[in-house]
């Protein structure tokens, strides 16, 4: 099986439940907290197109730092630049195996990976 690494916050509930679901299963993986260590551009890029999302659709909608923006007013890009200057902007758990990426949110579909 392939190296399978999971982006997350460890105080975030559906990241505990993802992590418990793995364990669960006896699946061996690798967690990163992305608060400790951030996203790099080309990694935040590369996990976006394995998941076939655009910044605007793994933005935070509920969070503070998002309801300050006037969201209109960025493009894909800059939202990009925003989201890797605040971790809070980017939804978790980010779910990585190979050439496969996911937003395991709810956190079931983990399971999409495996498929």
């Amino acid at each position: 099986m392939e190296k399978i690494t999971v982006y997350e916050k460890p105080t975030c509930t559906t990241c505990r439940k993802v992590v418990k679901i793995l364990k669960e299963k006896g699946i061996n993986f690798e967690e990163v907290n992305y608060y400790i260590e951030p996203f790099t551009k080309e990694k935040l890029e590369s996990l976006l197109n394995k998941m076939k999302m655009s910044p605007s659709e793994l933005l935070r909608k509920n969070e503070r730092a998002y309801k300050e923006l006037d969201i209109d007013s960025y493009n894909e890009g800059q939202l990009l630049e925003l989201m890797l200057l605040d971790s809070d902007l980017i939804q978790r758990p980010i779910v990585e195996m190979g050439k496969k990426a996911i937003l395991a949110r709810p956190p079931e579909k983990i399971y999409e990976l495996f498929e």
